[in-house]
């Protein structure tokens, strides 16, 4: 298949891929293709019969594999951002393809050794600290994924590790399958009480491309608390969202808790195989974290006063939402967002409704997020409708560099659909690198809620900040400026990732940039100041069921990952997913994080992070991040140094240089100091 897009190079700009001649029938071949012509190029490293050099391993590892990554890129975007029954099966069928191949790779003999003779050899070839930094994380790498094992113990490991993909690719396309299918459809307009002529605009145009014409469709996010519960005002029907949220993966789909309780199980005998006592303890070994206690002891700082508080929180909210009804009920999960919007809006005279009209998806996006960036960073951005991105939703922007200079492609997907799984995220379509000539090309994927045709598209505050946040991920790829493909871009520590994107959440709400997306959609007039103050105020209202929500889903994803090979209940599959269901309500109580009215903010059944996501035991990287975002924050905020100053000195530091750096060495040289936690206690209103 001469014609196949993968095979060579995109001519395009950025090598952008050629979207509008890839097809399903591409997919295969180039996956082929690309796993034969690395593995070649693997004999070619190993069969060279010179002495093993910086060049002729380590830079000939760099440069292998450009095919199967240009295909892997792509369609890992796809299957999560427009999947299809032709998609799921290609994933379905590659996934342990894939994973067999790298096998292939890392567990070579004659690979590993050339890489050893080379380590070992390290000061004395005169390397540079990119090279030398280089040589070590390969060494690591290679160890981490088996190949210091014997045979028989690599046997085991090969199958382990065909089934794991096989299972997170099945937990992966479940979940989407189960999120659609849980999607509530309503007869009666009454009983969307409480929501704007927007948002029912929306459902009813949800419900009629669901084949519903006429009726009303809630289709649910992949998160436990739905944000429609804060504006429905009939009980029940809050009552019907949450259980249809809290029960997917559970009950008649229990299919997913059953097999997270496998893969579970799997990473468990993994991390034995490799002489680690759980897969916690395996997966942060590499991480800034670097050990279970330091995780833990984070935790047991954070987990006390974010209960306390929730629990005053939860006094609260029982009490307004008894007062008003006359009745003697107890909150419920259901009720927590809704009254808590309600008390909130008596608090401070508004409701968060009245944001909206004044957070248009445009507005916010151009003189928002990219004007932020202009004014921190000094880049600038400019739409390409020549160029042609995956989906006809997905548009490409062209990003400048300070004095014009190109520097990359950002495509924004922001809209939900029933193809694009749950959540947000940022993907990489191509990495920068200087070795190879290439500029990045980056993606954001939403789930922003679609108006009907011809309407607005107005955002919540939540979804400004996932727009903000997402950007910082973009930004991470953007501003890379690294030799070597290992290094590029994203390729950071896990609990290092976050914190980019985590920092750029903060330009917000600073004052100068709020005044300049928050206008009224209609009339363009700029947010009234009590809007903009009530911002303010509000910002940490209801801090306790944020953390405790975010921390119940971090404990149990550590819960399932601290399990010792040796325990055979994670292996125990449960058709009706009792199991799974047991072991969360047991580790959230032992973890002190059990608040009935809090559920977790993922439960095992939907919990794509961590059983198809890639953050399995690192979900708690999140706020672990959030300390060094905290701590930098608050350096952006002191002093009166120029703002485009501290920008080029933290893109510099911290954002251009990937994985070239250890992070936390780089933080602490760009801070002249450790990080230190207080900050975010002060945030998170935590302190004493």
């Amino acid at each position: 298949m001469t014609s196949n897009p993968f095979f060579a190079r995109s001519p395009l700009a950025y090598e952008l891929p050629e979207f509008a001649k890839i097809g399903d029938e591409h997919y295969l071949p180039a996956f082929e293709r690309g796993m034969a012509e690395q593995l070649a190029e693997i004999q070619a490293i190993t069969s060279e019969v010179a002495a093993p050099t910086f060049d002729n391993v380590i830079v000939a590892l760099e440069r292998s594999g450009a095919l199967l990554k240009r295909v892997s890129n792509v369609f890992g975007n796809i299957a999560s951002s427009d999947s299809s029954a032709q998609s799921d099966a290609i994933e379905a069928e590659i996934s342990p393809r894939l994973a067999a191949h790298r096998d292939a790779i890392d567990l070579d003999p004659g690979l590993f050794g050339r890489i050893e003779t080379l380590y070992e050899r390290r000061d004395e070839l005169g390397l540079d600290k990119d090279q030398l930094r280089l040589l070590e994380l390969y060494h690591l790498r290679f160890v981490r994924a088996g190949a210091g094992l014997d045979f028989g113990q690599q046997d085991r490991l090969r199958a382990i590790n065909i089934e794991l993909a096989a299972s997170e690719t099945e937990f992966g396309q479940a979940n989407t399958a189960v999120r659609n299918a849980a999607t509530l459809i309503l007869d009666d307009i009454s009983e969307l009480a409480g929501l704007d002529s927007q948002a029912l605009a929306a459902a009813a145009e949800n419900a009629r491309s669901l084949g519903h014409p006429g009726k009303w469709a809630l289709s649910l996010q992949n998160v436990s608390n739905q944000p429609v519960l804060a504006a429905l005002t009939d009980r029940e029907v809050r009552r019907r969202v949450m259980a249809a949220s809290l029960e997917r993966g559970f009950g008649a789909d229990g299919a997913n808790s059953a097999l997270a309780a496998r893969i579970a199980s799997l990473r468990a005998e993994r991390a034995a195989l490799l002489g680690y006592p759980d897969h916690a303890a395996y997966a942060v070994e590499d991480q800034t974290a670097g050990t279970v206690s330091a995780v833990e002891d984070m935790f047991d700082r954070l987990v006390p006063p974010a209960v306390a508080k929730a629990r005053c929180e939860a006094g609260e909210l029982e009490a307004a939402m008894r007062a008003a009804t006359g009745e003697d009920a107890e909150l419920c999960s259901w009720d927590w967002q809704f009254w808590s919007e309600t008390v909130r809006a008596e608090r401070f005279s508004v409701d968060a409704e009245v944001l909206r009209p004044y957070f248009e998806l445009e507005r916010v996006l151009w003189d928002g997020v990219f004007y932020a960036a202009e004014q921190v960073y000094g880049i600038t951005v400019r739409e390409r409708g020549d160029l042609i991105g995956y989906h006809p939703e997905a548009r490409v922007f062209e990003v400048f560099d300070v004095g014009g200079e190109p520097l990359g492609l950002f495509l924004g997907d922001f809209f939900t659909r029933p193809s694009k799984r749950g959540g947000a995220w940022m993907n990489e379509l191509v990495g920068q690198s200087t070795l190879l000539g290439q500029k990045p090309v980056v993606v954001n994927n939403l789930n922003i809620s679609k108006p009907a045709e011809g309407e607005a598209a107005l955002l919540t505050w939540d979804n400004v900040r996932t727009l903000f946040h997402e950007f910082g991920h973009a930004l991470h790829g953007l501003f890379s400026e690294v030799r070597y493909p290992f290094f590029s871009g994203t390729e950071v520590p896990r609990d290092f990732v976050e914190f980019p994107s985590q920092v750029n959440e903060m330009w917000m709400s600073r004052p100068e940039i709020l005044a300049n997306y928050a206008r009224h959609f209609e009339t363009g007039e700029p947010m009234p100041t009590e809007l903009v103050e009530h911002i303010a105020a509000t910002e940490s209202f209801g801090e306790g069921f944020r953390t405790v929500e975010y921390l119940a889903a971090a404990l149990l994803d550590w819960a399932w990952h601290r399990i010792p090979a040796a325990d055979p209940r994670p292996g125990v599959l449960d058709p009706d997913s009792a199991y799974a269901e047991a072991f969360e309500e047991a580790a959230l109580r032992k973890a002190g994080i059990a608040v009935t009215a809090i559920p977790p903010r993922y439960r095992t059944g939907y919990f794509a992070h961590i059983f198809s996501g890639g953050y399995d035991a690192g979900y708690y990287s999140y706020i672990w991040s959030e300390v060094l975002d905290a701590d930098t924050a608050r350096w952006f905020t002191d002093g009166d140094v120029p703002i485009q100053e501290k920008g080029r000195l933290f893109r510099r530091e911290l954002l251009s240089r990937g994985g070239s750096v250890d992070p936390l060495e780089a933080f602490e040289a760009f801070r002249g100091r450790a990080p230190e936690i207080e900050p975010l206690l002060i945030r998170r209103r935590l302190t004493v």
